[in-house]
């Protein structure tokens, strides 16, 4: 593969636009982009968590979904393209249900937080709820699939903030100020 970035200031988006693989021109604040931009958030809010987490398993997938992550922003980039396939979520679906298997069930909502890397999966769960609801807003057939993975990653991101706790989840108290 030759250089992609060869030059990084190309100066060609001084002007509040910005290229599509096809060559086409949208402005910044179009609804595409901004779907790509935030899946490009997740993508980087998905590495730091990564790189708090102490669980190798859970690393490992989260560098799978950072790969899956480039495959949804570069097909979005590409018009007409089909974007991520079932198998993308039947893969989320598995690991989802692995992780969850030997988790006690919830009683309770969690509250995000307890430690660096608990609190990097819930933000980038919620980062993963508004690519979805993004996403949503371009009301595109070929954006199906992608919309049932970001909705399974957002499960995959809240179980594996339970796995990262490692027992130690803090649950909402409901009126606890005011008990």
């Amino acid at each position: 593969m030759g250089h992609r970035l060869s030059r990084i200031v190309t100066r060609t988006g001084d002007d509040g636009t910005t290229g599509l693989s096809d060559g086409s021109r949208l402005r910044k604040d179009a609804a595409l982009i901004e779907v790509i931009g935030t899946v490009d958030e997740l993508n980087s809010v998905i590495g730091f968590a990564e790189s708090q987490q102490t669980l190798v398993p859970l690393r490992e997938e989260l560098v799978s979904i950072q790969h899956d992550l480039f495959d949804l922003g570069g097909a979005l980039s590409m018009p007409g393209h089909a974007v991520l396939t079932q198998d993308h979520v039947a893969a989320l679906e598995a690991v989802v249900a692995a992780w969850n298997a030997d988790l006690p069930p919830l009683k309770e909502f969690i509250l995000p937080g307890g430690s660096a890397a608990v609190a990097a999966l819930h933000v980038a769960r919620t980062v993963c709820r508004r690519a979805e609801r993004r996403l949503l807003s371009l009301d595109d057939d070929r954006t199906a699939t992608a919309r049932v993975y970001l909705n399974r990653l957002s499960d995959l991101l809240f179980v594996g903030a339970r796995l990262a706790a490692e027992g130690r989840e803090r649950s909402w108290q409901p009126n606890r100020r005011h008990s």
